[in-house]
């Protein structure tokens, strides 16, 4: 256990930031998923906005690598692109 009181509070502090991020993280994942499954080009053409954003937000915030945000962004558009 902790001996320090900034050492008590960076645990707190890590736990909120851990949940946050798996959370957000999981949300993106699924509209990612959502994305994939649809169907309809002008569904999918207006979604990939947002989901693009969640991507780069998480990479901002280093939830996610760089690189791999980039890449699903890059499927995800090939695959509207895709849709007739």
């Amino acid at each position: 256990m902790a001996n320090h009181k900034s050492a008590i509070k960076r645990i707190r502090s890590n736990e909120a930031k851990r949940t946050l991020n798996k959370y957000q993280h999981k949300t993106a994942r699924n509209a990612v998923r959502k994305l994939r499954g649809l169907t309809n080009k002008a569904e999918a053409a207006t979604l990939f906005p947002t989901v693009a954003a969640m991507l780069d937000k998480l990479a901002k915030r280093n939830v996610i690598h760089k690189n791999k945000a980039s890449n699903l962004k890059s499927g995800l558009q090939v695959h509207v692109n895709s849709l007739a």
